[in-house]
């Protein structure tokens, strides 16, 4: 029987001694909400995107939202995305009034598939949001070129990709606008959190300004409102924890890749891809391996399979259902069929366990599992 202390997670945050202790100074400084530690957090991040300029928030989501109202997206506008990605993507679209525009993935890379944005252009679309799934980087040079093309500016959902790199330059680093998370299951965590890599053209006076309720202050009372602006700030607790965690990702994204590539050696030896399971795209160039995603193929059901690897202690997820299949977006008219590739892929996908904790031998243990548990299956 399998005891808690045998359990192997999907994730597991990785926060060291030296963070822990880091954060009961916070705590004892008496400044606690943001302060000095999200301004530190904050150089640090720009620093590690290159010298651009960051400003870091309590959630990734608000700060895709944030650089959509800072490129003045709403009611009439469309954004061109993907149907495969946490529906937050979609959603902070609706949140500025605007209308999100799905474009099918790649059934390889499960990115957005980029022959097919153009098609979906409008004179209504002012942004394109494309969403490096799993860590692995989309075409961003065939995005560009897209969006240079017809006018448009590009947001990168880069929630799962901090670390990663396009052709040698590290995502976030060059571009547009790029939107990162610090949620407990990303390579690098701040607790909750967020942080928005602005372009040159960009105000950061007035992201700041959105983070918190539109305030604008100057001499030692004065006050004023000039935009309607959110409660979204990070505190230094939570910086303390990101700034932590910022020192060790190339670290944690290095060990990420030896466990994904002993994960495909595993997975080849017992033929799972000959079986009729999908697995990911073997990039260990330029993927953080955010995740380790297979397929499974029709007609399994994902479910069964999500609770026999439980009861053998492995935990598992599902990142992520087609959001358009949702009840939110068919109320709005998408339906099913509409993108056959993401319906596929979102009804099938499953998450093994991947962070840098895990034990080599964890590898085998899973894989061992998958197999017994898929034939069990008849595949």
């Amino acid at each position: 029987m399998t005891t808690a202390s045998d359990f192997l997670p999907m994730t597991r945050p990785d926060i060291d001694e030296a963070t822990i202790a880091g954060v009961a100074e916070v705590l004892r400084s008496g400044w606690i909400t943001t302060g000095p530690w999200a301004a530190r957090f904050e150089q640090a991040l720009s620093d590690y995107f290159g010298g651009r300029t960051v400003r870091a928030f309590n959630s990734g989501t608000v700060t895709m939202e944030v650089a959509l109202r800072m490129l003045g997206v709403g009611p009439g506008d469309e954004v061109i995305t993907t149907p495969l990605s946490w529906v937050a993507t979609a959603n902070v679209v609706l949140a500025v009034g605007a209308t999100p525009v799905f474009v099918d993935i790649d059934p390889a890379t499960r990115n957005i598939d980029t022959a097919r944005i153009e098609a979906a252009i409008t004179p209504r679309t002012k942004v394109l949001l494309p969403v490096h799934l799993a860590g692995l980087p989309c075409d961003l040079d065939a995005i560009d070129a897209i969006a240079q093309r017809h006018k448009l500016r590009v947001l990168e959902d880069a929630a799962q990709a901090i670390g990663s790199t396009w052709r040698g330059k590290r995502i976030g680093g060059f571009g547009d606008f790029a939107s990162f998370s610090f949620h407990p299951n990303k390579n690098a965590t701040s607790i909750e959190g967020g942080c928005l890599v602005l372009p040159e053209d960009a105000d950061p006076a007035l992201a700041e300004r959105l983070r918190l309720q539109g305030v604008r202050r100057f001499g030692l009372d004065g006050m004023d409102v000039d935009v309607l602006g959110g409660k979204a700030n990070l505190t230094d607790v939570a910086a303390r924890v990101g700034f932590g965690q910022l020192q060790r990702v190339d670290d944690f994204n290095a060990r990420r890749r030896e466990l994904a590539q002993a994960y495909c050696v595993a997975l080849d030896g017992l033929d799972l891809g000959g079986r009729g399971v999908q697995l990911p795209v073997r990039d260990f160039t330029d993927s953080n391996w955010h995740m380790f995603q297979i397929v499974l193929p029709d007609g399994v059901e994902r479910a069964a399979v999500m609770q026999r690897l439980k009861d053998r202690g492995i935990g598992t997820g599902v990142h992520y259902p087609a959001m358009h299949l949702f009840t939110l977006y068919r109320k709005m008219g998408f339906k099913p069929g509409d993108f056959p590739h993401a319906e596929r892929v979102g009804a099938g996908t499953l998450t093994l366990p991947l962070f840098p904790g895990m034990r080599d031998g964890d590898i085998g243990r899973v894989a061992e599992a998958l197999s017994a548990v898929l034939r069990e299956f008849k595949v």
